[in-house]
């Protein structure tokens, strides 16, 4: 099996991430996977997909990711390995798909408008 190269994205982080066979490694911006996502919540949403796929073990994963806070790019990796899964064999896809991991988040941050403090919030109205 060569690498199998797959995107994920989330608000506004980009993750790109190459699955090769090998022991279960996971590098994030050239640096280990636990000394990236040091909380246990971030490490198993990037593990989600493997775990439900009984896969932990049998690939090793390079990802480079940018843009965004650690748990949009934490969300971007899994969507992307949950895509990297589904190419690996067509029947992960049946168990990936009503958990929604394959489904890419559409909300992202409401952009400021003119003539207010922020996209919703306006200045202080003064009647008199």
């Amino acid at each position: 099996m060569e690498t199998i190269h797959k995107i994920g994205r989330r608000k506004t982080a980009v993750a790109r991430v190459y699955v090769s066979k090998g022991k279960g490694k996971i590098t994030v911006n050239h640096r280990d996977f636990n000394e990236y996502f040091p909380t246990a919540t971030l490490q198993y949403k990037v593990k989600q997909p493997f775990s439900m796929t009984s896969n932990e073990d049998n690939f090793d994963v390079n990802v480079n990711v940018y843009g965004g806070g650690i748990t949009g790019q934490a969300e971007a990796i899994r969507l992307a390995l949950a895509r990297a899964m589904c190419e690996v064999d067509a029947e992960n896809r049946a168990v990936l798909k009503p958990e929604g991991l394959l489904t890419r988040d559409p909300r992202m941050v409401e952009r400021k408008k003119f003539g207010q403090k922020k996209a919703r919030k306006k200045f202080q109205f003064s009647k008199r």
